[in-house]
Order: C-alpha cells, then sequence, then structure tokens
C-alpha cells in the first residue's frame, strides 16, 4: 500500500492533519504513542477504528520513506 491508499488529507477533516483514511485519528497520534513507549496494541485498544493492518503499512511505508531519503 502506498501513502495515498492509508492516509487521508482534507482541510474539512481536522483541518487538514493527516488522518487514517476511513477515520478522524491523526497518523501523528501513533508515532506520539509509539515515542512514548506505549505499544501498538495500545494504540489499536485506544482508537479501534484504525486497524492492525492500516497502522503497520502506515509505519512500513515511514520506514521506506526514511530509507529513501537516506539513501538519497
Amino acid at each position: 500500500m502506498n501513502a495515498t491508499e492509508l492516509i487521508t488529507i482534507d482541510p474539512d477533516i481536522l483541518g487538514g492533519t493527516p488522518v487514517f483514511k476511513g477515520t478522524r485519528v491523526p497518523v501523528k497520534t501513533l508515532f506520539d504513542y509509539l515515542a512514548d513507549n506505549l505499544s501498538l496494541d495500545y494504540f489499536l485498544e485506544t482508537f479501534p477504528s484504525v486497524s492492525r493492518e492500516i497502522a503497520v503499512s502506515v509505519l512500513r511505508c515511514s520506514q521506506a520513506d526514511i530509507e529513501h531519503q537516506a539513501a538519497a
């Protein structure tokens, strides 16, 4: 999956904040949870509208983007 299949950016949804597609959950929230040493499982329990598949895909997409930028 690519970012456009995983994330929505719409000025009518949270003022254009990137959210998980089909939700109002900001993508940044996932990274904030992980940075605060909270687990992916805890994030998914807290935001049941985000599926594990989508959350993991966002993480993998982010990893691939970081690796691509580092190699450039």
